[in-house]
Order: C-alpha cells, then sequence, then structure tokens
C-alpha cells in the first residue's frame, strides 16, 4: 500500500438516487415518502428556462416543510450549469434560506477543478454568514469530454466533494457518440460503449475517496436493460445508481444491495481470518479457496454496505 492514502470522505447509502423537477410540488412529497435512498431535487435540465425561478423557491419550501432526514433520506439539488446566469442565485437562494436542511449540491457538467472552487466559496461564506453547523457537501456530476478529460484533477479538489456521477446522456452529445436509449447499448459496439468512462471516473474516485454513482437509463420502461445497466455498473465498483422514474428505485435498491449469501460469507471470512490469525498465519482457506488480506478488506466493504442499508431502514420504519 502507498504511503498516500484518501480514505473515503462521507459515507451515504446512495444505491437509489432518485431525480424529481423542481417544479413538481407532487413528485417532491412522493419522493420524500419513497424507498430512494437519495433524492436529487432538480433546477437544471428537468426544468425550463421560465419555470427556474419557481422552481428554486419550491425547492426551498420542501427542504424546510419535509423532515428528510426522519424520513431516513438524503436530500440533494442540482443546480444550474456554471455558464448560465441561474447557477449563482440557486446557490445563494437555497444556501441562505435552506442551507441547514440540505446535504449536498450536485453541480453539473463540471469540467475543471476550478468550477467546484467556485461553487465552494459561495457555500462556505454563506454557511459562515448564517452560522450553519450543518456542512454541505458537493458532488460532480462528470458528463463533457472536458470535465472526462479532468476527471482525475476534479476528484482530487480538496474541500467538500464527495461524490462523483456519470452523466451518460449530455456525454454522449459531448462526444457525439451515436445512442439509441440514455444509458443503453448500442447494437453496432461490441459490448458496452460507457465502460471506459463508467471506469475511469470511478477509478478517479476509489483514488482520491469519493463515492461513483451511474446516471440515467432513459427507457422507464425496460427494467430488464435497466438492471443489466447497473448490474455493470456494479461489477466495476459503482455503488449507485439514478433512478428517473420511481418504478426504477426497487430495481437500484436490489442490484446494489449485497445478498444475504454475500454478507454471511463476509463475516465467516473475517471470522475465519481472525482465527488465522491467532495461529501466526496471514492467509487462510474458506470453502476449499484462499483468503487473506485482500479478502478481508472486501469482506469488510460488504458489510459496511450492509450495515448501511440496515441503519436507513430502521429510520425508514421508524419514520412510518
Amino acid at each position: 500500500m502507498s504511503h498516500t492514502i484518501n480514505h473515503l470522505k462521507k459515507l451515504r447509502l446512495q444505491r437509489s438516487e432518485l431525480a424529481v423537477p423542481g417544479s413538481s410540488p407532487e413528485m417532491i412529497d412522493k419522493a420524500a415518502n419513497s424507498a430512494a435512498d437519495f433524492v436529487f431535487l432538480d433546477i437544471e435540465d428537468a426544468v425550463a428556462p421560465p419555470d427556474k425561478e419557481r422552481a428554486r423557491k419550491t425547492i426551498i419550501q420542501a427542504l424546510n416543510d419535509i423532515d428528510w432526514r426522519a424520513k431516513g433520506k438524503t436530500v440533494s439539488v442540482r443546480i444550474n450549469g456554471l455558464d448560465t446566469h441561474y447557477m449563482y442565485r440557486d446557490v445563494v437562494d437555497v444556501m441562505e434560506q435552506a442551507g441547514d436542511r440540505l446535504d449536498t449540491i450536485l453541480v453539473p457538467k463540471v469540467g475543471v477543478p476550478a468550477d467546484l472552487y467556485m461553487v465552494e466559496a459561495l457555500v462556505n461564506q454563506i454557511e459562515m454568514a448564517k452560522g450553519f453547523k450543518t456542512r454541505v457537501g458537493l458532488e460532480a456530476l462528470i458528463e463533457t469530454a472536458l470535465g472526462m478529460a479532468n476527471v482525475e484533477a476534479i476528484a482530487a479538489t480538496p474541500g467538500r466533494l464527495e461524490a462523483m456521477h456519470f452523466g451518460v446522456a449530455d456525454y454522449a452529445a459531448s462526444n457525439k457518440a451515436r445512442t439509441v436509449n440514455i444509458g443503453g447499448l448500442n447494437p453496432d459496439y461490441p459490448g458496452d460503449q460507457w465502460h471506459f468512462a463508467l471506469s475511469r471516473m470511478t477509478v478517479a474516485c476509489r483514488a482520491y475517496g469519493l463515492r461513483a454513482i451511474d446516471g440515467p437509463f432513459g427507457d422507464f420502461s425496460d427494467a430488464q436493460g435497466y438492471t443489466a445497466a447497473a448490474r455493470r455498473a456494479a461489477a466495476l465498483g459503482i455503488e449507485g445508481k439514478w433512478a428517473i422514474h420511481p418504478s426504477q428505485i426497487a430495481l437500484a435498491n436490489d442490484v446494489f444491495s449485497p445478498p444475504e449469501k454475500e454478507v454471511t460469507r463476509a463475516r465467516r471470512i473475517l471470522e475465519v481470518l481472525k482465527e488465522a490469525e491467532a495461529l501466526g498465519k496471514g492467509a487462510a482457506a474458506l470453502d476449499g479457496k484462499m483468503i487473506d488480506a485482500a479478502s478481508e478488506r472486501m469482506a469488510r466493504n460488504v458489510l459496511v454496505v450492509s450495515e448501511a442499508i440496515e441503519r436507513a431502514g430502521q429510520a425508514h420504519g421508524a419514520a412510518h
């Protein structure tokens, strides 16, 4: 192991992330009572320009009126891009009026580390001015060729950055890629054309202690396609995926939850290695397979997620 170790900055359960238009109070209410781990209230792509100011006010009211934490929800707001005139007012209004009720800000189309620096500077000043005790995290949406070209430098950004998300739709547009469905596979490509981007972003996240989240799958009538995309992402180390429709929440929660059999084996690995350590051995055998320190690290990853799911389930049950 290198002497340079970047530990996970912030553990949050993020198997399913429900995208909700900030202009719809009804959808926001339903999201608060859904089974999603994470909810992001959107002022960006899901809201037409004439509705952005109203959506911003609706989001602020929802943050203040709904006890998201009591419902076991992590709540985020996706602001508008830095290339628009909406962004500064999104940050200022939401933070000043509901910054102590917010968990993270999702910054779209991050292209260079300085994009996050600008948002962080505003958030820092507002928290100090308002005397908020909570600390709002930042999440970067990697959805342009520029963002992917700089993904390692963005991941290394010090401060509030907690996670990166892969925004497949704008990424495809930025690269002029030919697609048939947002997040789906193009039959002309021999495999998964999103594999490189997802893998590169995930490696950058893990190198710098960030959570790695996959973005949308556009055809919400195709449960099989969504599940297959989620499984491919999970195989790379991604820990959650967006749900653009409530029907996708359960699919994401299922794919990104370790099966009970896997949890049981993880506990057994730790037990067997502890027994081996008492005998002065660094490795052991379990079910005919060698296990060692790397096996222990993988087992602990499984148990961390399992315990987070259990805590979230208790909070959700208490809220109902």
